[in-house]
């Protein structure tokens, strides 16, 4: 940047800073960007342009991929926020739609904009009948998530009328379709999975209610949703919508990138989420209980949680992002303990859980180092008492995160500074070499 373009900047309250490259003692001037919240940016658009280098950051933890005005997180002092609106809020003041709506249209809506987004999700429950074929195609002991990564990318080859990405009718078809159709997919693959037969979704239910019945329902007797039952599902969705640029966020907007269609971008989300790092966390707390087996073992577990030397790791304590309390965890705790006070549940797990949950929360080593149960913890507790199958908890997460890929996806769309996916990297393998005939090597 020429001294005059930074002076012109600096003039008009833009801020700079100055690289300086120590081997030439050249400098070079990058813009500052504020957010609304949060630190400020450095942008290096043009840094390789200016000064031929480009930036090294394995796992993107210090880049920004993209500006966004849908979700805010601050890790250090436990904030997460939905345009604006704190997740505790959301999660005790709305439903699962109303946030829906909030996430794709940015402001959360009247009375009538509410009933008019719900009579549109609940009439794209529906599968095209097509489909069911599509799932006998699959072994019976199939992942669920193997499941829904084939279904919903196979979505795309039902419903043409809303793949045209540059229509803003197809992307809002193709959102509703997606938000309503993942509950039905989710329910199907459970159901295949144990050998019952599908059950079709409801139009007098609301959406968590009719996504309980879809997976707990048989034609054989009348099925009654528990309210403190689907509270809780409809708690969890809400606490798992959208966490900002993660893993499969990002894949979805790196394949979105391209111009792919909704349905493959989503699809790709899955396949993203389906990774043990990232949306298999509450599976891997109940392993931890699995190994640990009975309360009695806990302070064994404990000293060997707190040994540098020992590669045991208490699950579900702590978080990347969140370096104090998780606030979803706060929430999720409350449906925890409602639920399990609900269904009598004495299960020996259960009870390992709450008494490990007790411990964690009193013990300095633990406050200290701020690993307070996060909400992984406390979702796996809670869909285990409910009757889901670990098999099923990451198609939980797929089925509530659905609403954060397509509104990230929406807004990555409708940016016209986005470009296509295409990070750069730091070489470290051969030189050009000669080429050795066959003969010769």
């Amino acid at each position: 940047m020429s001294d005059k373009a930074k002076a012109a900047g600096q003039a008009a309250g833009n801020e700079y800073v100055t690289l300086v490259d120590h081997s030439t003692g050249r400098k070079f001037d990058f813009p500052l960007m504020p957010g609304s919240v949060g630190p400020k940016v450095i942008d290096v658009r043009k840094l390789y342009g200016t000064s031929g280098y480009f930036t090294y950051d394995p796992g993107y933890t210090s880049t920004g991929s993209c500006e966004s005005k849908i979700t805010y997180i601050d890790g250090e002092v436990g904030v997460l926020m939905h345009r604006g609106y704190k997740i505790e809020d959301l999660a005790e003041k709305t439903d699962f739609l109303e946030v829906c709506y909030l996430l794709l249209q940015g402001e959360l809506p009247n009375a009538q904009q509410k009933a008019e987004f719900e009579h549109s999700i609940t009439h794209h429950t529906m599968l095209h009948d097509q489909i069911t074929y599509f799932f006998r195609g699959f072994r019976r002991d199939a992942h669920p998530m193997a499941i829904m990564v084939g279904v919903v990318g196979a979505l795309s080859a039902f419903y043409h009328d809303s793949t045209d990405i540059n229509d803003p009718q197809h992307r809002m078809i193709a959102s509703h379709r997606l938000i309503a159709k993942m509950p039905t997919i989710a329910a199907w693959a459970y159901k295949y999975s144990i050998g019952q037969p599908f059950q079709y979704p409801r139009n007098n239910l609301n959406y968590a209610e009719n996504f309980l019945q879809m997976l707990f329902a048989v034609p054989a007797e009348d099925y009654k949703v528990d309210p403190v039952l689907s509270k809780a599902i409809n708690r969890l969705l809400i606490l798992h919508a959208d966490h900002e640029q993660n893993a499969s966020t990002s894949t979805v907007r790196l394949a979105g990138s391209s111009g792919a269609n909704p349905f493959a971008c989503i699809s790709a989300g899955i396949s993203s989420l389906w990774g043990p790092s990232h949306g298999g966390a509450n599976e891997a707390v109940l392993t931890m209980l699995d190994e640990i087996g009975h309360k009695d073992r806990i302070p064994e577990f404990i000293k060997r949680a707190k040994d540098p030397d020992d590669n045991f790791r208490l699950m579900g304590f702590g978080h990347r992002v969140y370096k104090n309390y998780d606030p979803r965890a706060k929430v999720m705790q409350q449906s925890c303990h409602e639920v399990l006070e609900r269904l009598g549940i004495h299960d020996p797990m259960l009870e390992l859980a709450m008494q490990l949950e007790k411990i964690a929360l009193e013990d300095d080593y633990f406050v200290k180092r701020k690993l307070f149960p996060n909400v992984d913890f406390y979702s796996g507790i809670i869909l285990k008492a409910m009757g889901f199958p670990t098999s099923m908890f990451t198609v939980l997460f797929a089925v509530a995160r659905t609403v954060g890929w397509i509104a990230q996806w929406k807004e990555m769309i409708e940016d016209p500074s986005q470009k296509i996916g295409r990070p750069r990297q730091l070489y470290t393998g051969y030189d050009e070499r000669p080429f050795v005939p066959l003969d010769k090597r």
